[in-house]
């Protein structure tokens, strides 16, 4: 079934040729912004590892990766789904320090999307890791750099609306933190993650949701989660009311990543304890990669967020099945 949802009465405010020096303008402003705030430094990034590592994200567990096998090495690659584990391992390749960080173009191939409004297999997004000490590894400091990527996002919309005065989207500085359990608490007649997230982010319009990956008290999960990056009682997704779409729209995921014990006690809990026996996990085990926090920012969710744009096909050039480009062109939605 199709997913695609076209508001009624909706269209583009910008053209196509200013659609383009938008989505320039975004991802230029808003790097600088972020960057600076966060103290990060701009690196290369791979487009693939090889399976054998233990880099490659998991996501929630059931995803494919595109992989293809590499006969000069004689080793089979994967296309990453995102880059969680190979930012902490650079960090220590690349010497940085404590209260410094980096971040990259992310950009990947997730073949088992399913597509709709918000969703593509085509992911671009800003990964980012930044070291932290023990001591930091705490729900305040979490918020805390939470609210710095909510400035430097609306710090971008603002200045985005002087140079494009025919763009309307105005975000709200104040976070909501919530966490999943306390969600459920508050909607126990709403059975989904996602149907909670709506319900609060439409009464908070910026919201950042924590604590996901564990089971709740009703035995369920607000969503799924990784093992080996995120420490499922200090991350989070951070969310902002979609007025074009009158959704709730994830523009991030991160958390302040796993040490040793949250790792074993993850890993247990997930059935993933084969994983221990990887190279990336053995020097997690054995306390040698540095304790950092880190996650991803949409790209194109952001785009379309501050542009107001109905599908993110308008922000960004991917495929789509026939029946979202025909309802595309009928109601004049231009997919790049």
């Amino acid at each position: 079934m199709n997913k695609t949802f076209i508001p009624d009465g909706y269209r583009p405010v910008l053209d196509a040729y200013d659609t383009q020096r938008a989505i320039a303008y975004i991802k230029d402003t808003f790097q600088s912004e972020f960057a600076s705030a966060l103290n990060l430094k701009r690196v290369s990034a791979p487009l693939f590892v090889t399976d054998a590592s233990g880099l490659n994200d998991n996501l929630n567990g059931y995803e494919r990766p595109v992989s293809f096998d590499v006969p000069a090495i004689g080793s089979e690659a994967e296309v990453v789904h995102s880059l969680a584990k190979w930012k902490r391992l650079a960090l220590k390749r690349y010497r940085f320090s404590v209260g410094n960080g980096l971040y990259t173009d992310m950009n990947a191939i997730r073949r088992d999307e399913e597509l709709d409004n918000i969703h593509s297999i085509y992911v671009d997004q800003w990964d980012w890791e930044k070291i932290i000490t023990r001591e930091t590894r705490t729900v305040e400091y979490l918020q805390l750099i939470v609210r710095a990527i909510v400035d430097a996002i609306c710090n971008t919309s603002d200045r985005l609306r002087v140079r494009f005065p025919q763009l309307k989207t105005t975000l709200s500085r104040d976070v909501t933190f919530i966490t999943t359990q306390e969600l459920e608490d508050l909607y126990p007649d709403l059975k989904t993650g996602s149907e909670r997230e709506r319900a609060f982010v439409k009464e908070h319009p910026t919201a950042f949701i924590m604590q996901i990956g564990g089971k709740l008290r009703s035995g369920n999960r607000h969503d799924g989660r990784a093992p080996d990056y995120d420490d499922w009682q200090l991350n989070g997704d951070l969310f902002f009311w979609d007025e074009t779409l009158g959704r709730a729209l994830e523009i991030s995921s991160m958390g302040i990543r796993v040490d040793a014990e949250s790792l074993d006690r993850q890993l247990t809990l997930a059935g993933c304890d084969d994983r221990r026996e990887l190279p990336f996990h053995k020097m997690l085990l054995a306390d040698e990669l540095p304790l950092t926090i880190g996650g991803g920012i949409g790209q194109s969710r952001l785009c379309m967020l501050m542009m107001g744009c109905a599908h993110i096909g308008e922000v960004q050039s991917s495929i789509w099945d026939a029946e979202t480009v025909r309802l595309c062109e009928e109601a004049g939605v231009p997919l790049l």
